[in-house]
């Protein structure tokens, strides 16, 4: 299914979620795994609240998030 303002075939997407050892993660576009969690549910909580952070936050937020995420995953 494709997301908001896609046009098109749908894009290959990762997992986003996952289990490493006893706990559930969630991975950014950017490539930062946040976690961890107890359960899968809250994992997609947590992802659920991340991107609603985001989508409300002032564009300098934003690109400090971006710069900041992009350094960590590297």
């Amino acid at each position: 299914m494709n997301r908001t303002g896609e046009n098109g075939s749908e894009p290959a997407r990762s997992k986003r979620f996952f289990m490493k050892g006893d706990y559930w993660y969630y991975s950014t576009r950017e490539g930062v795994d946040i976690g961890p969690f107890d359960t899968q549910h809250e994992a997609e909580v947590g992802a659920s609240d991340f991107i609603d952070f985001i989508m409300h936050a002032e564009p300098s937020i934003v690109q400090t998030l971006e710069k900041y995420g992009r350094a960590a995953a590297a």
